[in-house]
């Protein structure tokens, strides 16, 4: 049997969520291929002669960008069984099964994309009766990552001395313990988190160094929610390749709770941290049930500066509870941190978004807040009380997505969105500092969590 695993979108990383599902695959005798359609395109001699396509929905931009590719792809492929998997299916299932779907699959999906090929291959029935969410531990293999594109067509570490640096992506666990009310993981994990076994993580890495890794992004949800785990992988990735570099993603809380971890990270290669900070209003952190507060923020800066690890903090800066003084609050915020240069200018304009499932819906009042789903958007639209705010987020966003293509620095950036901010609160802005932070080391590509997307990243297919 053909089986075509597509991914629409992830960050400009090369998808552990195709390799490790082409590997289950070949591993029980499937012809699998791969297409990315982040740096390729649709080819319909291959989805003519496919029998099974999944798609793999990760993020938000990735469904958007598959539910605009599956009328082309049931075009070319009309004989093929249509999969949707990753975090953002079974949220979406009854838009996927309007769109022709036959199959949504969630959580540890590879056991259920197997079954799937095997009951097809047994034409044992065109009917789903794998679970929509698997949460059950499965026995992780050796990603394949033979039929995806080389590491040098994703997105690139860029250093402060304007060095780059290849990049290769792993994940040692998946799901998060955590229950935020506005993150996609919460839906379909529900607290439960699942490691990938060490030598698994390594046998992935080692693959990718030998295609030319020189950093490894770790794209965990939450890299610290097992630490004798996270340990466990950065001794082993530093006992073979001590010259490697690596960066991960965890909550402030873990930054705050374990500062002799964090010397240990730093001493076996960690480059930078990735946080979800989301607000430095502690009524909009307790409303996101992020489980720390501004003061903790502040900590999570000291600590990282101490033992010399990068920080870069991501944000949701526009909500519905926020003001426009609340706004200003959080730019004067990352002035007196010194952090301007730590945060990617995107993050200044994320507008809050809020999918099918989002545990925000469980806040009571929040639904008067929201308009009805809007299958376009898949989320629920909203409206700031104040006109203002929404006026200033969309101004914001325009102006940082057109800085992109300019190429303006991340200063210049932020002095034209304080100016912004200032001038729709009517007080004419303080002049900034001189030193507004060092430039840190970044992917190439900007991260993006739990936000609208913006209309670049929806030109990708």
């Amino acid at each position: 049997m053909n089986v075509v695993l597509i991914n629409p979108y992830e960050l400009g990383r090369q998808p552990f969520g195709l390799a490790e599902p082409a590997a289950w695959l070949k591993n029980a005798g499937f012809s699998v291929r791969c297409v990315d359609l982040s740096v390729e395109s649709l080819d319909r001699d291959l989805l003519s002669e496919a029998e099974l396509i999944a798609i793999y929905v990760a993020m938000h931009t990735a469904t958007r960008i598959a539910v605009e590719a599956i009328p082309r792809i049931r075009q070319w492929a009309p004989r093929a069984h249509l999969c949707a998997y990753g975090l953002y299916a079974p949220v979406n299932e009854q838009l996927f099964r309007i769109l022709g779907v036959g199959t949504v699959l969630g959580g540890e999906v590879e056991p259920g994309l197997l079954a799937l090929a095997e009951r097809l291959q047994s034409t044992d029935g065109d009917t789903q009766v794998e679970p929509l969410i698997n949460l059950s531990k499965i026995p992780f293999v050796t990603p394949d990552r033979s039929g995806l594109p080389g590491l040098t067509h994703y997105a690139h570490l860029l250093l402060q001395d304007g060095e780059s640096k290849t990049v290769g992506f792993t994940e040692a666990s998946r799901g998060c313990k955590h229950l935020c009310r506005h993150c996609p993981v919460v839906p379909v994990y529900q607290g439960k988190f699942r490691i990938v076994p060490v030598d698994v993580v390594m046998a992935d890495i080692r693959n990718q160094v030998q295609s030319g890794a020189k950093h490894i992004s770790f794209g965990d949800p939450d890299f610290l929610n097992g630490p004798k785990h996270a340990l466990r992988v950065v001794r082993a990735l530093d006992a073979e390749f001590p010259d490697l570099t690596y960066d991960v993603t965890t909550k402030i809380e873990h930054i705050v709770k374990n500062p002799a971890l964090l010397r240990e990270l730093k001493q076996t290669g960690c480059l930078f941290i990735t946080s979800a900070v989301e607000s430095v209003d502690d009524r909009i952190l307790e409303l996101l049930d992020k489980n720390h507060t501004a003061e903790d923020f502040e900590r999570a800066v000291e600590l990282l500066r101490e033992v010399d690890i990068a920080f870069a903090p991501t944000f949701v800066a526009f909500t519905p509870w926020i003001t426009l003084e609340g706004y200003v609050a959080l730019l004067e915020r990352l002035v007196d941190l010194e952090l301007v240069e730590s945060v990617s200018p995107i993050q200044l304009a994320i507008r809050l978004l809020i999918p099918q499932g989002s545990y925000l819906l469980h806040l009571p009042g929040f639904k008067d807040m929201i308009d009805a789903f809007d299958p376009d958007l898949l989320g629920y639209p909203w409206r700031h009380q104040d006109p203002r705010v929404d006026a200033l987020q969309a101004a914001v966003q325009e102006f940082v997505e057109h800085s992109e293509g300019n190429g303006l620095a991340r200063c210049e950036v932020f002095t034209r969105v304080w100016n912004m901010a200032h001038d729709a609160v009517h007080v004419p802005p303080p002049e900034l500092p001189a030193f507004l932070g060092h430039p840190i080391p970044r992917h190439s590509e900007p991260w993006y969590c739990c936000a609208e997307p913006t209309s670049h990243q929806l030109q990708i297919f």
